[in-house]
């Protein structure tokens, strides 16, 4: 969703996904193996907590400039994220659910600038800002054929990473962090549809002031598809756009702060016994014109362990 430095990620304050109440095995299995697909933390109809672990390795391919332009990496120049989620969930209500996520963050970057022998490297990483967050779902997916299910997330994103400023490295290959505290907020719609389940949401955040300047509001929508096999495995593609506003500074707009950036996710789920599950995945934000602006574009891909109990 976007730059892993300059904001958090909004999945973070979608960590937690619905409790599955539906009366068929049919729905309910598009509703619990689809969404977990879709998001990697998500109870069953038999769940009442989990962890997980969620590694990530991406490249930085180049940036949306200004002009919405994409401009690969400079030669010599290159950037490789790498991200450990750990996470919990737990079922506080039959439809509520709470959520903490910690990450792990490392960087290593390189630029020929960086020395007089024409070439350097860096490497950093450390505790990233924390999350919590928490679902209702009014209703659930399939219970209704006209009325899909809703649910309300909301999440708290804490700044205990390390800020940029506070980054010694020259190209802060150790900043893991905002320096702010994020307010999350999210409607969520899903639907099943014999094995297919179909997810809509809308997330909007708001951070706090750093260093003078209060970064504009950043909404992202996301659509997103599952298919459920038989034996629970699932596959799902995933679209995200997320844009952010102009940030501010003494009540005036910084100008050529707005920022957004396109994310698309194909994602599969394995079920290795009814209390563990394996999922893997890969994101790109995709290297053409237009799709992003004053934001990075990365590749990589994902895999996540969930343990659960009933």
């Amino acid at each position: 969703m976007q730059s892993r430095r300059s904001s958090s990620s909004s999945w973070a304050a979608v960590v937690v996904l619905l409790v599955c109440a539906t009366p068929s095995r049919a729905l309910a299995q598009a509703c619990c193996a689809g969404g977990s697909v879709i998001t990697p933390a998500r109870l069953a109809l038999h769940e009442d907590a989990l962890v997980g672990l969620q590694q990530k390795a991406g490249s930085v391919l180049g940036t949306y400039d200004l002009g919405s332009n994409y401009r690969p990496q400079p030669p010599g120049v290159t950037e490789l994220d790498f991200e450990q989620d750990l996470f919990a969930a737990l079922r506080v209500l039959p439809r509520g659910q709470v959520a903490l996520l910690v990450p792990l963050l490392e960087t290593r970057r390189s630029s020929p600038l960086l020395d007089s022998h024409g070439g350097g490297s860096q490497f950093g990483g450390g505790v990233g800002d924390v999350n919590v967050s928490g679902r209702y779902d009014f209703t659930v997916a399939g219970q209704s054929r006209y009325v899909p299910g809703i649910a309300l997330l909301v999440g708290l994103t804490m700044p205990t990473g390390r800020t940029p400023e506070s980054s010694t490295p020259p190209l802060l290959s150790n900043a893991t962090g905002i320096g702010a505290f994020q307010l999350n907020a999210a409607l969520a719609l899903e639907q099943t549809f014999g094995p297919w389940l179909l997810d809509a949401s809308g997330i909007v955040a708001k951070r706090t002031d750093h260093e003078g300047e209060t970064p504009g509001t950043q909404v992202t929508l996301l659509a997103a598809g599952a298919y459920v096999f038989d034996n629970d495995a699932a596959l799902a593609l995933a679209a995200s756009y997320a844009l952010e506003g102009d940030a501010t500074s003494s009540g005036s707009d910084v100008p050529y702060s707005a920022r957004r950036v396109t994310t698309l996710t194909l994602s599969g789920l394995w079920p290795v016994s009814d209390a563990w599950k394996l999922l893997g995945g890969f994101y790109l934000n995709p290297p053409v014109t237009s799709l992003g602006n004053n934001q990075p574009a990365a590749a990589g891909i994902t895999y996540t362990l969930i343990r659960s109990w009933s």
